[in-house]
């Protein structure tokens, strides 16, 4: 009982709200407020509290709120064990340009093997990703870096991707074999988020070569990347993969920018203690493909 209360206090606090948390589990909501007193009397704290229009975790319930998630993670993992790991869930973490870009067509295959099991994806930042990982919020996690190394977590490289700038076909780089730093001196630049990996290294490389870099436009996901740099809006810095369909059709132009930057490598983390079920081990093969 107390892991379907867990499961309750979970879902509040990722929908912000005890309706939209009844919604999705599927109970009343006087169900979802008496699962949570519950909780905060086992507990003997109040763990959620009212902001705005929305619920929030208090002290005490963000402090409950990674072990109830781990609580509920190991759960899941026996079940899979014990079931031979071919139902359930399967969390998978990933930076937004893996989920749409890679992810796709190995999960189809994957289902179609295990057709039992479901697969939730994460979308998220990297540091959120290796966070929600080693709380065991997610069972698997794709990241995009140079090779990541930790104490607590399997990084395995499935594959180096270059980083290309990237333009329109018209745009006076769009016929060079290589672009320089220098040349991205004054150039209009359309990049993702602070967060993302790859925005770092273009960054320290312009700053490494004296350049103050002109950031015009800032987008939270690829298409409106893309879209930006179709209307000769700016250039961008994007990898490979996420830009292959626009390249082979000769929509974007991709050209590599010149010196010796770090390796770049779709990477799949998962933690060392993980049980690997025939499933799991599945799920990685298909990952490698």
């Amino acid at each position: 009982m107390e892991l379907t209360y867990l499961r309750t206090f979970c879902e509040v606090v990722s929908s912000g709200s005890y309706t939209r948390a009844a919604e999705k589990l599927g109970y009343a909501q006087s169900s979802v407020t008496a699962q949570v007193a519950k909780l905060e009397e086992m507990y003997r704290a109040i763990l959620l509290e009212r902001s705005g229009r929305g619920m929030i975790p208090t002290f005490a319930g963000n402090n409950l709120l990674p072990y109830a998630r781990q609580m509920l993670a190991l759960s899941e993992e026996a079940k899979g064990m014990i079931a031979g790991g071919d139902r359930g869930v399967l969390n998978i973490g990933a930076i937004e340009t893996l989920a749409a870009y890679y992810l796709p067509h190995r999960l189809h295959r994957y289902r179609l093997r295990y057709p039992e099991v479901q697969l939730r994806v994460q979308p998220g930042s990297e540091e959120g990703i290796i966070t929600a990982v080693k709380d065991k919020s997610a069972d698997f996690g794709l990241i995009f870096d140079v090779t990541y190394r930790s104490d607590e977590i399997i990084a395995l490289p499935l594959r180096q991707e270059p980083l290309y700038v990237v333009t329109h076909p018209e745009h006076r780089l769009a016929k060079e074999t290589e672009v320089t730093s220098n040349q991205l001196a004054d150039e209009p630049l359309v990049l993702t988020e602070d967060t993302c990996t790859y925005r770092k290294q273009l960054l320290q490389e312009l700053k490494a070569a004296g350049i103050a870099p002109r950031i015009d436009m800032e987008f939270g996901n690829l298409e409106g990347i893309k879209q930006a740099v179709r209307h000769q809006w700016g250039t961008a810095f994007l990898p490979r993969y996420a830009i292959e369909e626009e390249l082979n059709t000769g929509v974007l132009t991709g050209i590599p920018l010149t010196g010796k930057q770090e390796k770049f490598y779709i990477q799949l983390i998962y933690r060392k203690e993980r049980m690997l079920s025939p499933a799991f081990e599945h799920f990685i093969a298909e990952m490698r493909q």
